[in-house]
């Protein structure tokens, strides 16, 4: 079985001070998640099982993982155990949008 999500639909979302989740897929063993960022809006700091890759689409983001920090432009990817604290902070003058591929669905 497939999951088609066409651009402009999603399964769920969650906004919150300036951060807009979309879930665009999801099964028992991964998730998908298009994120907006408003210009200054920065996500709390989770650790949780499982691996997360994050490719940036727009903007400019400062990730945290564990102690290192990150400066992401639009193409970067990143990898990392979710296990370790991590944080995105939009660092650029407009929108920031990524999106998240994570293992297990921990996330919404």
């Amino acid at each position: 079985m497939a999951v088609f999500v066409k651009s402009g639909e999603e399964i769920m979302k969650r906004a919150l001070d300036g951060i807009t989740y979309r879930v665009k897929a999801k099964s028992g063993s991964i998730i998908v998640i298009k994120s907006e960022l408003e210009p200054g809006a920065e996500t709390e700091e989770y650790e949780h099982d499982g691996e997360e890759v994050r490719v940036l689409l727009e903007g400019r983001v400062e990730v945290k993982v564990g102690n290192m920090h990150y400066s992401m432009e639009p193409g970067d990817v990143i990898w990392h155990p979710s296990s370790l604290p991590h944080r995105m902070k939009n660092i650029g003058e407009g929108k920031a949008v990524y999106i998240t591929i994570g293992t297990p669905p921990t996330f919404m």
